[in-house]
């Protein structure tokens, strides 16, 4: 049994808006062990990228708390790093190395010598390292993804959140992250929170899956995912119809 790196307990996120006040998310507890991929899933509105958002640090919760290591979440910091859907992630005025050893300097002060190397031996791991000296609008959205992934990974955070970072892509490419995605987490043995709408995406990348109810975002089921890693085996395909019943599609 791992043991547990992030904490949610009996979060509600509201915020105001032109109609008055809105509840994202509505008392969901849960946890996600060190080293493990756990996926957020749940259909359009139901507080997923919300809940994602205020474990980053940027949407503090009205009730409940957030706790990362046994220490509270109240502000953005550099053990969690967010990897969102948008392609413009990256400085467009340096190149793909420069993007990545820009956050090492700063972050994690490291000499521009040690940066370029750390910087280096992170695009190697996304197959970017041909790519170093271009610039971000030279790549594919694709590219500018795995690009992210690299910084991201550079700046050793404790957890890497994910939000919906496939979901623009094109279908074959979308598969060829994913696959990616899969061997970057062998390698590094990252924890990953991670969200989609898509139950396939959550069957491969999840070893286990909170699915979450239509808005105001509550737990419906908690599954634990013995296909994370398959596509088009019978597990997978048991798995995703079994999650298909949960949601009632």
């Amino acid at each position: 049994m791992m043991a547990d790196l992030l904490r949610v307990r009996g979060v509600t996120i509201s915020y105001p808006t032109e109609n008055g006040l809105f509840t994202a998310v509505e008392d969901v507890t849960f946890s996600v062990g060190r080293g493990e991929r756990f996926v957020l899933l749940g259909p359009s509105g139901c507080g997923k990228s919300t809940l994602l958002k205020s474990v980053a640090g940027f949407m503090p919760p009205a009730r409940g708390t957030v706790e990362l290591d046994g220490r509270s979440v109240t502000r953005p910091g550099p053990d969690r790093v967010v990897v969102f859907q948008e392609f413009d992630q990256l400085l467009p005025w340096k190149t793909v190395l420069g993007n990545v050893v820009y956050p090492l300097r700063v972050a994690r002060r490291m000499d521009e010598g040690a940066a370029r190397r750390e910087a280096g031996r992170f695009l190697g791991m996304v197959g970017l390292d041909r790519f170093a000296d271009s610039y971000p609008h030279q790549l594919s959205g694709g590219m500018k993804q795995r690009a992210a992934i690299a910084r991201s990974l550079a700046l050793d955070p404790a957890m890497l959140l994910m939000d919906e970072p496939f979901a623009s892509l094109d279908a074959l490419t979308r598969r060829k992250m994913q696959e990616e995605l899969l061997i970057i987490w062998e390698a590094t043995r990252k924890t990953i929170l991670f969200v989609t709408h898509s139950i396939q995406e959550a069957v491969i990348l999840g070893d286990r899956v909170l699915i979450l109810s239509p808005g105001p975002g509550r737990v419906r089921r908690l599954v634990a995912n013995p296909a994370v890693g398959q596509r088009d085996t019978e597990a997978a395909l048991t798995m995703q119809r079994e999650i298909q019943e949960i949601l009632g599609e």
